[in-house]
């Protein structure tokens, strides 16, 4: 009984620990990003992305001008990433990324339009 009591408390501890590594490493994904869309580099094509990462795992902020619905964010393997979905009004489009040093490396899928576009992103400033 005792040792069964140990490793739950134990189990109860690390995840109080690995909880508090999430939030301290969090907010480096955190604030206001330009998402370079450009598919032809002599073409500049941007649009903004601004990311809220709560205490809670979830995502709040927008992307491409479109408020985020519904999100979540984690840390974990060494790096911390985002998913959360938009919508252009006509159906959803899917978006994951993960911050890469200083930039973020995401794509987004629009099953309605049928394509997936890879995309980056800098610090805005």
């Amino acid at each position: 009984m005792r040792r069964v009591l140990f490793m739950m408390v134990a189990c109860g501890l690390g995840g109080c620990a690995a909880h508090a590594q999430t939030a301290v490493t969090a907010p480096a994904l955190d604030g206001a990003w330009i998402v370079d869309l450009s598919t032809n580099p002599a073409e500049p094509y941007t649009r903004p992305m601004t990311l809220t990462l709560n205490a809670d795992g979830s995502v709040r902020g927008s992307f491409y001008e479109s408020e985020i619905e519904a999100g979540r964010w984690k840390t974990d393997r060494g790096r911390t990433c985002v998913s959360f979905r938009t919508t252009d009004g006509v159906g959803p489009y899917h978006t994951a990324a993960c911050l890469a040093g200083d930039h973020v490396e995401g794509q987004t899928w629009a099953e309605h339009r049928n394509f997936l576009f890879n995309w980056n992103a800098t610090r805005a400033r």
